[in-house]
């Protein structure tokens, strides 16, 4: 079957496409939120994002809660319009959140890209391309990609450290 081919089914979403995520579903959500994968759902996608079959490219399943953002509740009186519980949205996309994670539990690799999976009435899922930039099987590899640019919460971290 060809990746075009593979496209127009989740496109269109056929009947056992549908038929097979339902059952899916039901055990990725009792998964941890970061769930390493041995290969991808969505092959056609994770392919065009720089996804190759080789050591040192692994995948990971990330889930994320809808909607918008949970604030705690202030615990001293105020009314509620001030309190900024409700309606709160994130300035970044959820998609970039479950990115975040999985570069928060995998430090050493670096993000290469994401794809959406699959939503339902609380979660979104992401599968996330992460690629160890070290591994001698990707060091040549790695070369050829000069415009990559380094995973952003190593960055965060060190600059963190440096400004101490």
């Amino acid at each position: 079957m060809s990746y075009s081919h593979l496209a127009n089914q989740w496109r269109e979403k056929t009947p056992e496409l549908k038929e097979w995520l339902r059952l899916s579903v039901v055990g990725w959500r009792k998964e941890p939120v970061v769930k390493r994968i041995p290969y991808p759902t969505r092959l056609d996608r994770a392919r065009r994002l720089g996804y190759k079959a080789k050591q040192g490219i692994v995948l990971v399943r990330v889930r994320v809660r809808r909607g918008g953002a949970k604030k705690p509740r202030p615990i001293s009186g105020r009314r509620q319009k001030a309190m900024g519980v409700s309606k709160f949205t994130r300035s970044i996309s959820l998609q970039r959140i479950a990115e975040k994670r999985a570069n928060r539990k995998y430090v050493n690799l670096t993000l290469l890209d994401s794809y959406y999976l699959y939503s339902d009435g609380i979660h979104h899922w992401y599968e996330v391309i992460l690629a160890d930039k070290s591994h001698p099987a990707l060091m040549e590899w790695s070369k050829e990609r000069p415009h990559r640019a380094p995973s952003p919460p190593k960055i965060a971290v060190e600059k963190a450290v440096e400004t101490r």
